[in-house]
């Protein structure tokens, strides 16, 4: 079947106001995921919260399949969030670390996650090492390998990390945590919408990711997989009657599933656009938008290339659809406001949001694209056209 992309772009009501490309920061909702949301806020007003959420009872519930379903998982190891951070928090804080433990991590993780891991190190003694990349600039299985010892308690990667299109080999490091009886949690912030995803194949333990960006949810969603194995030795590092019954007066009991890492209160209009963005990639087919979303990846990449003063910053064989460049003679933040006040969304990665890698390879602020498959080949020119007539 031939892609479409005027259909989806009939369905997406901001690309008549912008040249959207900026999906990695926040995608463009798709109409169904705007008509959900809008119409379940209607009920809110018209007949109560509560009873709206009553009424939307089995409609919430299918959220937890659409999104097990997304990822290969069942739909007991989903926990829905308020967004990707809590979900990534909740995962690493129920871990206990000991002094001297090991937390292996990659050169470009993301700077919620690193501080994460620098805090528990100042609280417990544990050691945060970074495996070395390999020639392309993505983590080294190889390296990642011979690191492994008795004292690695757990091996934590952003799979796309957030300034630039660089892939990690997400399953090979999977692989080798099996192997060896280590933890695995993998941030797939900007894999999930993107590309395809199988927690089995992936061999990871816990996988995190917001609604926000590729998948074309909506903001303050995001959910936590757990493998079902795991969950039921971990504690949530903060509990309240819905993950954690009171059923006596001196007893709790957590819940039998990853619901245990949720709280009572919800958006739940929010969860409905999460659940519908997810059914809606579904049923265009997720290895369809990775193909789209490459392709125009690619094109775009080439196309700055070959403007003059123009520099690539991407690393890996085979980057994803998160381009990071610089225009030399120009500040990234002043180039980001002129192509927002011409109607094109680009963002921005500061050196901070990826210390290390920033460090390690003298990045400035880098301006980042990334298009979607409802973006078409207009989009492209027309930023390509904006840059090189800033040049």
């Amino acid at each position: 079947m031939t892609f479409d992309v005027e259909r989806l772009r009939r369905e997406t009501p901001g690309v008549a106001h912008r040249v959207h490309l900026n999906n990695a920061g926040a995608a463009l909702m798709p109409a169904p995921v705007l008509e959900a949301m809008v119409g379940y806020l209607q009920r809110e007003a018209q007949i109560g919260g509560y009873e709206a959420a009553f009424e939307s009872a089995a409609r919430l519930e299918r959220v937890y399949d659409s999104v097990a379903r997304l990822v290969g998982a069942s739909r007991d190891e989903i926990a829905l969030t308020e967004n990707a951070t809590v979900a990534w928090q909740m995962a690493f804080y129920s871990l206990a670390f000991r002094k001297g433990d090991r937390i292996l991590t990659a050169r470009a993780e993301y700077a919620a996650n690193h501080v994460a891991f620098l805090q528990v190190a100042k609280r417990t003694g544990a050691v945060i090492e970074v495996v070395p990349d390999d020639a392309s600039g993505a983590l080294d299985p190889q390296a990642l390998e011979a690191m492994i010892d008795e004292r690695v308690r757990l091996i934590a990667v952003t799979w796309v990390p957030t300034n630039g299109g660089l892939v990690n080999p997400a399953a090979e490091i999977g692989r080798i945590a099996k192997a060896h009886g280590i933890r695995y949690l993998l941030d797939a912030c900007q894999a999930v919408g993107q590309m395809p995803i199988d927690v089995e194949a992936l061999n990871c333990d816990m996988l995190t990711a917001t609604g926000r960006k590729f998948l074309r949810g909506p903001r303050g969603t995001g959910f936590l997989y757990m493998k079902r194995e795991l969950l039921l030795q971990l504690e949530p590092p903060m509990i309240d009657h819905f993950g954690a019954p009171w059923v006596a007066p001196d007893r709790y009991e957590l819940r039998p599933d990853a619901r245990r890492f949720e709280t009572w209160e919800n958006n739940y209009a929010a969860r409905l656009g999460l659940g519908v963005a997810v059914d809606y990639a579904l049923a265009i087919g997720v290895d369809e938008i990775e193909r789209q979303c490459r392709a125009k990846a690619a094109a775009l990449r080439a196309a700055l290339a070959a403007i003059d003063g123009v520099t690539i910053h991407d690393l890996g064989a085979d980057p994803a659809a998160i381009v990071s460049f610089t225009l030399e003679r120009h500040d990234a933040l002043a180039v980001n406001a002129r192509l927002f006040a011409a109607g094109i969304n680009v963002s921005h990665s500061k050196p901070e949001s990826t210390l290390l890698d920033a460090l390690a390879r003298g990045l400035p602020t880098v301006l980042r694209a990334s298009p979607h498959c409802y973006n078409d080949a207009s989009d492209i020119d027309a930023l390509v056209q904006a840059i090189r007539a800033m040049g």
